[in-house]
């Protein structure tokens, strides 16, 4: 297959889209402060009520009781939504955590409650009023204290898997001159959008529209129809603003269904935005990883064998962070193996933070390929150019339609005034390290 000419007639095929000064259509709205965000549709009803979110005041266990007398006796409260009386609600099937907790908690501050008032003053101090009490349980919150526990992933998370071999890596490891032998960890990491969460509800009949802050319109149409039970065509989301998503606004979340429940029980649009405490666990997060990258170089600095595992955690049926997907394609070497293993642990649910796997995965691997440079006294751009492909390494027999990887560590350095220099020692005016960076398409993995 062979990509050296535009493959239909589509405008970004033949290049008159990408590397154009093509202006945002949105950049004007947003510039002005004219664009509406999802809380900010208030075309909608001149006065919508205004839902704000009860969670769980602990990692796991279940709630053993809710009071909620006063809080329904408090000022402009229309309505409480729990478990209980919010009827059967089933699972998104892009959602690992479910959005309403109760009896049972899942994780520290999952969604119990959503209490809808006239103000958001009201619906939050009527929130406080809520007391729940709870039977707690163990549960499992250390990634390195389940790490020798964590099988191998069912997959990489993206159709791909969870483990490769090629070669004879352990055989090909012992016989290396230079050997590196290092283990890197990254902890948990949570999004901090401009615009948090936010989401207006309104019914009207069987039907309900949705204003949300969403970068996937459809999933969010299909799993929102999935969890009420509803048609999909009675579900409507519009989303044409966004401020800021990079992967935690992929998927159904709390905002939207607690919204959405509280429009039913109090029969009037109900807007609802997760503050910025409950958001991050509300929503998802880049989980923590362990990671265990072995080299074994030649005294000449070619790579024979190379190995990269990664362990991450998630709630029971989630993914692995897909720490070791660029390994698998970066550099050369015939003896090779990756493996990425799954703990499970009672968190908030792990999933999509910009590029999945890519941010704690190439730091890992770049980190590597630095000390092994150092091991054999060689320049890490040099090391890098030795161990260049033009082919899969896992699949010599398929090569890159493209890669230019070698043409950028030569041009980088003149346009930093200088070569690298080895880590931790600084050899020019600009330039102090190095790092390589790859994405590879999350839903490309069969091409």
């Amino acid at each position: 297959m062979r990509f050296d000419r535009p493959a239909t007639t589509n405008p970004i095929d033949q290049g008159r889209v990408v590397g154009r000064p093509t202006p945002r259509i949105d950049g004007p709205l947003k510039t002005t402060r004219t664009a509406p965000y999802a809380y900010e549709h208030h075309e909608v009803t001149p006065a919508p009520a205004v839902g704000y979110v009860v969670c769980a005041g602990i990692g796991k266990g279940r709630v053993a009781a809710m009071e909620l007398r006063a809080a329904r006796a408090a000022p402009g409260v229309l309505a409480i939504v729990t478990a209980q009386n919010a009827g059967k609600l089933g699972k998104g099937s892009k959602n690992t955590a479910r959005l309403l907790g109760g009896p049972e908690v899942d994780h520290y501050h999952q969604a119990l409650a959503v209490v809808v008032a006239e103000t958001f003053e009201q619906a939050r101090a009527a929130a406080a009023l809520v007391e729940v009490s709870y039977e707690e349980a163990p549960g499992r919150f250390d990634l390195a204290a389940q790490k020798a526990r964590a099988p191998l992933a069912k997959s990489d998370g993206m159709g791909g898997k969870a483990q490769t071999r090629v070669g004879d890596f352990d055989a090909a490891l012992a016989k290396a001159p230079v050997r590196l032998d290092a283990t890197y960890t990254t902890p948990d990491q949570g999004h901090a959008m401009m615009e948090p969460h936010a989401s207006i509800a309104w019914w009207e009949g069987p039907r309900l529209t949705v204003w949300t802050s969403n970068q996937m319109v459809d999933w969010a149409v299909t799993d929102l129809a999935k969890t009420l039970g509803l048609p999909k065509e009675n579900v409507h989301v519009k989303s044409p603003f966004v401020g800021g998503g990079f992967g935690g606004k992929l998927f159904l979340r709390a905002d939207v269904l607690l919204a959405a429940l509280g429009s039913r029980a109090a029969g009037r649009p109900v807007k609802l935005a997760l503050p910025r405490p409950l958001m991050f666990n509300n929503t998802t997060h880049r989980p923590a990883t362990v990671q265990r990258i072995r080299i074994g170089a030649s005294k000449e600095g070619r790579i024979h064998a190379i190995s990269h595992e990664s362990w991450s955690g998630d709630l029971p049926g989630g993914k692995p962070e897909t720490a070791v997907n660029q390994t698998r394609l970066l550099y050369a070497g015939e003896h090779r193996h990756t493996a990425m293993h799954l703990a499970v642990l009672d968190l908030p649910e792990g999933n999509a933070m910009r590029a999945p796997g890519e941010a704690p995965g190439l730091m890992a691997l770049e980190m590597a390929m630095d000390e092994m440079a150092e091991k054999l006294g060689l320049d890490p751009i040099d090391f890098r150019l030795r161990n260049d492909t033009q082919v899969d390494p896992e699949k010599p027999g398929r090569p890159f339609s493209q890669r230019r990887l070698a043409q950028c560590l030569k041009q980088g350095p003149s346009a930093s005034a200088g070569t690298a220099a080895r880590p931790g020692r600084r050899r020019c005016a600009r330039a102090t390290g190095l790092s390589v960076s790859a994405w590879q398409p999350p839903f490309a993995t069969t091409w």
